[in-house]
């Protein structure tokens, strides 16, 4: 059936593309009015819409072979481009061939307001009229493609294309679009798109007057409920069950309150050019599928019956490797000439967030890595400094990246960030100071060769073109090539190697998830934490349709512990010190060393219950060094408690009266399966 629907959209899209020719071809020829040939436009967007509607909702094809499911999403890919050129197209065209003044349809008013039209005809007359000559008047005038609609609340543009409004104006809605910006024309003829949540449908008009298409009952029915003033309109939406609404309001929302936050902060020169509020920042505290403890979760097959990332070998109980289209190890090291925050704002925290990246989105988790610097060179970021004991997770710029993606754009992503405190208002927020992208192929389709690469740092988002930092504002300079090379040092940079790893870390980041960008030195916690999982969902089961809760404080926590680094550096300093004292037989005897770790976490487990440790804040220096004080304290206690009872691992430290817990609940010990998978 999926095959048959994409055949007919197909045709559809052909048909659709002839008329868009046929439709450039009349107006560049100049065959009929201005008014006929926008209005065709407006039809033809209306039915290009639709058909990209119906394409979308296409499903897979799960029973034909894989290459036939290959060439079905290939087609459907590509249908879906065509479709989009087509309403590109349109919509260009839609703009050259709209009046530039207030079409007859903004003036259409009330049977009390009727002597005021503006056109100055013989409309005037029309009051002596019957009401269903009017009513026949009035659905020849306006065009089903305009709409009129009141301004509920001040508007002011901050991008180019928006348009600026006043409460009470009355706009032309000329083109309604899916993500609630829509272009609309004031009275004065000046056009821009405004969000949809600003208005209310009617001008003076009686709703019941006007007639709308059936394309438009639903955005009828949506925009009923919009009769209040600003604050209204939100509570309303916040109370309606339509998702898509409620997340349009939050959105404009929250994207006005940050421009005006940079606006602010560029005004008192504390932000250099270049800088944004942060891309991966957001996504990272709105969607937890961009969190580490998201990925290392198994992924369960297309049937939802079994694991498609998370089988056994036979023989051995060992976990399956697995290999991916890309599996790389790299090391930050350095950047340069990065500008810095100006008088006013506090830096908290200076840091790289990066992740696998297609040019178009995010592929893997989002993973940070703070960065260091020397106060006498502030443009100059470095990682992975030289400190006594184990490098905290946090600082450690060697990690690795696993993706199965088979796009021939993927790439790391790095987006080079601040967090900051602004001293007047006490308001946090995150910045960022640029972004670079390093491709894993070649033209060819080649992985790209192990060497230290310096990456171009640039401005804006990662979905900004030809924007610079400051350093680099004076990019295209004039001169020989001694001037171009003194300013070509002036520009940000970020300095990166690829590198190879020995055998036994490939083996070990073979048997990790598909998808996971994390630090290398944890590789050995994941892999036990992997072979846990995978005994006690593939073997300890009593089937493979059982769905019971399990009783494991291992693998219902761990992933916490994968947000929170400071929490896995301290399982991670427990296990190494228990490695320590072990022989090497001990070391390759798979079964002892799940039993150890299973000790040492369990010596570690309590941290996550203690009321002592504040809760975790991303760059608070004060909450961190708290945490950092009651984490030191307890791994201290834990190794007097281990070298005086060696065969508990230190349990006893549980019923220690200087440690106290919080309110038991059994969900600390309980993993659930079902919302525990992809």
């Amino acid at each position: 059936m999926a095959l048959k629907r994409l055949q007919l959209v197909q045709r559809e899209v052909d048909v659709a593309e002839g008329q868009v020719d046929r439709l450039m071809k009349d107006v560049n020829n100049k065959y009929g009015s201005d008014e006929q040939h926008f209005q065709k436009c407006q039809e033809l967007q209306i039915s290009a819409e639709k058909t990209l509607k119906t394409l979308q909702k296409l499903g897979k094809v799960e029973l034909a072979p894989v290459q036939d499911r290959m060439r079905y999403d290939q087609k459907k890919q590509q249908e879906e481009r065509r479709l989009k050129n087509i309403l590109e197209r349109l919509n260009t065209l839609s703009l050259e061939l709209s009046p530039p003044g207030p079409s007859t349809a903004a003036h259409i008013v009330s049977k009390d307001d009727s002597e005021d039209d503006v056109d100055g005809d013989s409309n005037k007359d029309s009051n002596d009229d019957d009401t269903d000559d009017e009513d026949e008047d009035r659905a020849v005038q306006l065009p089903c493609h305009s709409q009129l609609y009141v301004v509920l609340s001040n508007f002011k543009g901050e991008q180019e294309g928006d348009l600026s409004i006043q409460r009470g104006e009355v706009l032309r809605i000329i083109k309604k679009a899916s993500d609630g910006w829509w272009l609309a024309q004031d009275t004065k003829g000046n056009r821009g798109v405004v969000p949809k949540t600003f208005l209310k449908i009617g001008s003076g008009v009686d709703d019941e007057d006007e007639e709308v298409t059936e394309d438009d009952d639903d955005d009828e029915s949506e925009e009923s409920d919009e009769e209040e003033e600003e604050d209204e309109v939100e509570e309303k939406l916040t109370d309606d069950p339509d998702k898509d609404r409620v997340f349009n309001w939050s959105t404009v929302r929250k994207a006005l309150t940050q421009i005006d936050t940079t606006d602010v902060l560029s005004a008192m020169g504390a932000i250099p050019s270049g800088f944004r509020p942060s891309t991966l920042s957001k996504l990272l505290e709105e969607d937890v599928k961009f969190r580490a403890s998201h990925y290392i979760k198994p992924d369960l097959s297309q049937s939802q019956l079994s694991f498609k990332d998370l089988l056994l070998v036979p023989d051995s109980g060992r976990v399956r490797s697995r290999q991916v289209r890309t599996c790389v190890c790299f090391t930050l090291w350095s950047c340069r000439m990065i500008p810095t925050p100006g008088v006013g704002v506090q830096v908290l925290s200076r840091h790289i967030r990066l992740c696998a990246f297609d040019g178009a989105q995010a592929l893997s988790n989002i993973h940070t890595v703070r960065a260091s610097y020397n106060p006498k060179n502030p443009k100059t970021w470095t990682f992975s400094p030289m400190v006594t004991g184990v490098l905290p997770t946090l600082l450690d710029g060697d990690c690795f990246l696993r993706c199965d993606s088979s796009s021939p754009n993927l790439g790391i992503l790095f987006e080079l960030g601040v967090t900051f405190l602004r001293n007047s208002t006490g308001e946090r927020g995150e910045l960022s100071c640029g972004w670079a992208f390093l491709k894993l192929t070649d033209d060819t389709g080649n992985p790209i060769p192990n060497k230290t690469y310096e990456l171009q740092v640039n401005g804006g988002t990662p979905y900004e073109k030809d924007v610079f930092v400051e350093a680099s504002a004076g990019r295209k300079c004039e001169g020989g090539v001694f001037q171009q090379m003194l300013q070509g040092k002036r520009q940000p940079k970020l300095n990166v190697k690829l590198k190879s790893t020995n055998s036994r870390t490939r083996s070990q980041l073979s048997l990790l998830p598909d998808t996971l960008l994390y630090c290398v030195n944890c590789v050995h916690m994941l892999v036990l934490h992997r072979q846990l999982l995978a005994d006690t969902l593939l073997i300890d089961r009593p089937t493979m349709q059982n769905a019971d809760p399990i009783s494991s404080p291992i693998l219902s926590t761990f992933p916490v512990l994968v947000d929170h680094t400071d929490l896995l550096d301290a399982l991670r300093s427990a296990w190494l010190e228990a490695d320590a004292n072990m022989s090497r037989a001990q070391k390759r005897d798979l079964t002892y060393l799940k039993q150890e770790f299973s000790k040492v976490y369990m010596s570690v487990y309590f941290l996550l219950h203690s009321p002592s440790l504040p809760c975790y804040r991303w760059a608070d220096p004060p909450s961190e060094e708290e945490r950092a004080r009651v984490i030191y304290a307890a791994l201290e206690d834990l190794k007097t408690y281990q070298h005086t009872a060696s065969q508990s691992g230190g349990a006893e430290i549980f019923l220690d009266s200087t440690h106290s817990h919080l309110g038991f609940d059994v969900q600390e010990l309980t993993f659930d399966l079902l919302s525990a998978t992809q």
